[in-house]
């Protein structure tokens, strides 16, 4: 990933009733209420707490800053 970029995403899902690790990553992510929204740097690891989570949030654009 290039330096610099961002990406932003939004919690659209629920953890009622999902794995403790899927909770946790939310978590990690810095996301715990639906519709919050957070600008997170375009890393590797943040790409895979996206996948791991990919049903419960929405990626909504990536810019450079």
């Amino acid at each position: 990933m290039a330096d610099g970029k961002t990406i932003k995403i939004t919690q659209t899902g629920s953890p009622i009733g999902r794995t403790e690790d899927q909770r946790a990553t939310l978590v990690g992510l810095g996301l715990n209420k639906l519709h919050r929204s957070r600008v997170l740097e375009d890393t590797p690891s943040v790409r895979g707490m996206i996948n791991k989570v990919r049903h419960l949030v929405r990626v909504d654009e990536e810019s450079a800053r």
